[in-house]
């Protein structure tokens, strides 16, 4: 059994860029992959999805409280639109309705802009975990801008030592290994609609920025949800198991499943590495759901 750390789902379908589930079809789709429990994580910035409530997400929890584990999430220019704003209240409210962090952040602003930053600074003051989904570009997409190497995120994690920071999406795990090219760290939307680019491929020949910010900083976790995730490690079938034991405590398996149908290869990737002992069972157990037991203390 799996325990899914980042996934979506909405009251209702949702029929608009992609189809959104609901709670019970994610449920059903849950039961079909062997997956016993999953975090909800709430969209409430616009830059490609309708915003979503954080109550959504705790009524759905409240609802099947045996399956889904609630995240908040707050826009960082909610309240004041300034460097100022006094998130933390939000935040200490949902923590005290059973939120355990913060995020999808899909906000399309510079990582170290003053507004991103105020939301981490109030996150680490109220001690709830973050995850957000990155850009190579700032404007026409979603997600924090970063540079090739990723510094923005260095500095936050030298900036908020005492927060912890799931690393998520193509940006984030583009750079597993040394890049080719600055335009294969993310997708961008097409003139015709959808997405264009591609993903780094083939063997890893020198270590990127990725496994050495895990080693240099405690509080770097990483979230396996997205294809990005499955593709990062399983482009280098010597290389991707070795990464996976050497950050096992810190690495957890996720969806990102946003439509009844999608399809999750990390599954059978984690499982066949399993079976045919690329990875140890424990390395696999921590992965597939031990680290997120004990992460949100769960029986």
């Amino acid at each position: 059994m799996f325990i899914d750390i980042h996934a979506h789902a909405y009251r209702k379908p949702v029929p608009f860029v992609v189809q959104f589930c609901s709670a019970e079809q994610l449920i059903e789709r849950y039961d079909e992959l062997g997956i016993e429990k999953g975090v909800l994580l709430p969209i409430v910035s616009p830059e490609i999805y309708i915003p979503q409530a954080n109550e959504d997400i705790l009524d759905m929890a409240e609802k099947y409280p045996d399956r889904f584990i609630p995240y908040c999430n707050v826009d960082p220019r909610a309240l004041t639109n300034s460097a100022e704003a006094p998130l933390d209240r939000i935040l200490s409210y949902y923590k005290e309705r059973g939120c355990k962090g913060i995020g999808e952040v899909m906000i399309n602003l510079p990582l170290m802009d003053p507004l991103v930053q105020n939301l981490f600074r109030h996150a680490q003051r109220v001690g709830l975990p973050i995850v957000f989904d990155g850009s190579d570009q700032v404007g026409n997409d979603f997600g924090l801008y970063d540079d090739p190497g990723l510094p923005q995120l260095e500095h936050t994690l030298q900036r908020y030592p005492d927060l912890i920071i799931f690393g998520h999406g193509p940006v984030f795990w583009a750079e597993i290994g040394r890049l080719e090219t600055p335009g294969e760290r993310a997708f961008i939307f097409g003139l015709n609609g959808g997405m264009v680019g591609r993903l780094p491929q083939g063997p890893i020949k020198e270590e990127g920025v990725v496994p050495k910010l895990f080693r240099r900083y405690p509080n770097l976790y990483g979230d396996l949800a997205d294809y990005t995730a499955c593709n990062a490690i399983a482009r280098d079938p010597e290389y991707g198991p070795k990464f996976l034991e050497e950050f096992q405590d810190r690495l957890f398996f996720g969806t990102d499943i946003c439509f009844p149908t999608m399809p999750v290869p990390l599954i059978d990737l984690l499982i066949d590495w399993r079976d045919s002992q690329k990875i140890s069972e424990a390395v696999f157990n921590k992965i597939a759901r031990e680290n997120a037991r004990k992460f949100f203390g769960l029986n």
